[in-house]
């Protein structure tokens, strides 16, 4: 097999985690997943769990030190930082989750695994010095959650605005976890985790990367002032914002209700950048539909805040579908997650529908404790067309609220105001009569007066 065929071996990773008092071992158990599943996005292959019960995270190195010490033959460290004592850090510790081995059977306290990891990754957030001393004691790259999710922004991104939000992003949070890690020296182009940001551990320093994000900054500026101007300009136009978890099937409804070749994966935030097309077939008035990006638990405070005007998306729409996958049964959290993004940037009092998705993939009895539990929610599969067009006509619904029927008689010396009216409102009923064209419209009070004055003109 030529190198241009063979398939890239994928890296093994060994995930870690603490599960604190207040969470639930289905919580846990979740988490853990997710980013199982987040890694997995990445191209990495996940070998091994280790996690522990605790009622605090170790200062210095999250777990504790028997458990330290079993994560480290996951990867053929030490299991032990130099010069640092933990202080009866493990009374902290109650029971241990037991090491979940996908190769393996063995007792987790053996350190005969089959495939040792090159990569660790915790599932929370960690300091500069906890990188450092889990790095010396587990001798391969640590990343965190956080470091993951940033990775998968910095591959995803295709746009010129979401490159500089995902490097601004990005270069805030490396900063000082690069100056604190050891592992490999130069990890230029070398660990996961470091990758786009375009400069070595020994480059790297507070001057100069304040200088880069002051500078990405401006250029995003720039980028935001153009989109502003754009957003401006089709302010007249009504708009609708798909809102909700990664992988909840925002753009896979996208594609349904405009028709857009919009990019559908089964992948955790296979979409960064927002896509805004027309409501297909176009309704009058036009309406559009913005494509926007996924949430997920702990997302990191940075990206919130590059993505800023990405989520503007849902800030000015004047309805908001809040698209979940009623199949995964972590769902309600899911939504306290969007629920909380979007309060973050200010979008809590826009009109919104709860949109459960996926329900072709939940049983009747499921579906049935779920219409009990969220009376008004709306149960779609974007598999049906049915179910497509029934979300297409509360959309119209919802913009219609507030308009009027009307019968009106259009003289046949007058055909040209017909044309103009299907411009302005919606024509639902048409007849012909011996004095012109009868017709039963839809539309606010203003048009009406507009349509008055057109009849009336001489």
């Amino acid at each position: 097999m030529t190198q241009s065929t063979a398939q890239k071996p994928k890296t093994p990773v060994i995930l870690a985690s603490v599960q604190l008092p207040a969470v639930t071992d289905a919580e846990h158990q979740a988490s853990v997943d997710e980013l199982e599943r987040l890694c997995s996005t990445l191209g990495l292959v996940t070998v091994g769990r280790v996690s522990q019960k605790r009622k605090t995270l170790a200062t210095g190195t999250i777990l504790g030190e028997g458990k330290l010490r079993e994560l480290a033959t996951w990867t053929g460290g030490s299991g032990v930082v130099r010069g640092f004592r933990k202080g009866g850090d493990d009374d902290d510790a109650t029971d241990d989750i037991a090491a979940a081995s996908y190769a393996s059977d063995d007792d987790d306290s053996s350190d005969d695994h089959d495939q040792l990891a090159d990569l660790v990754v915790f599932d929370c957030e960690m300091t500069p010095t906890q990188l450092r001393n889990l790095e010396e004691a587990t001798g391969v790259e640590v990343l965190d959650r956080s470091g993951v999710i940033l990775e998968i922004f910095s591959r995803h991104a295709r746009s010129r605005e979401a490159r500089l939000q995902v490097e601004i992003a990005k270069l805030a949070y490396m900063a000082p976890r690069l100056r604190e890690s050891h592992v490999g020296g130069d990890r230029q182009g070398g660990g996961i985790g470091a990758k786009g940001a375009g400069e070595s551990a020994h480059e790297l320093d507070r001057r100069r990367v304040r200088d880069r994000i002051a500078e990405l900054r401006q250029q995003l500026e720039s980028i935001r002032h153009e989109q502003a101007t754009r957003r401006a300009h089709r302010q007249e136009a009504p708009c609708v914002a798909l809102v909700g978890y990664t992988n909840a099937g925002k753009s896979s409804l996208m594609r349904a209700l405009t028709g857009s070749e919009v990019l559908v994966e089964n992948k955790l935030f296979a979409t960064l950048d927002t896509t805004v097309r027309a409501l297909q077939p176009e309704s009058v008035p036009r309406i559009l539909i913005s494509d926007t990006v996924g949430f997920i638990k702990k997302l990191p405070h940075d990206l919130v805040a590059s993505f800023r005007s990405t989520l503007d998306e849902a800030l000015s729409a004047s309805l908001l579908l809040f698209t979940v996958d009623a199949s995964d049964a972590n769902f309600r959290s899911q939504i306290e997650v969007t629920r909380q993004v979007l309060e973050e940037i200010g979008a809590t009092n826009t009109a919104s529908r709860l949109i459960l998705n996926k329900c072709d993939q939940i049983t009747e009895d499921q579906r049935a404790a779920l219409a009990s539990e969220f009376p008004t929610a709306i149960f779609i599969s974007t598999r049906r067309p049915d179910d497509v067009r029934r979300i297409r006509e509360i959309i119209l619904s919802y913009f219609e609220r507030d308009m009027s029927d009307r019968e009106i008689l259009i003289p046949y010396g007058k055909g040209k105001v017909l044309g103009m009216i299907r411009e302005r409102a919606r024509v639902i009923g048409e007849s012909y009569e011996n004095e012109g064209t009868k017709i039963s419209v839809r539309a606010e009070s203003s048009v009406f007066d507009w349509i008055e004055k057109q009849l009336n003109d001489k």
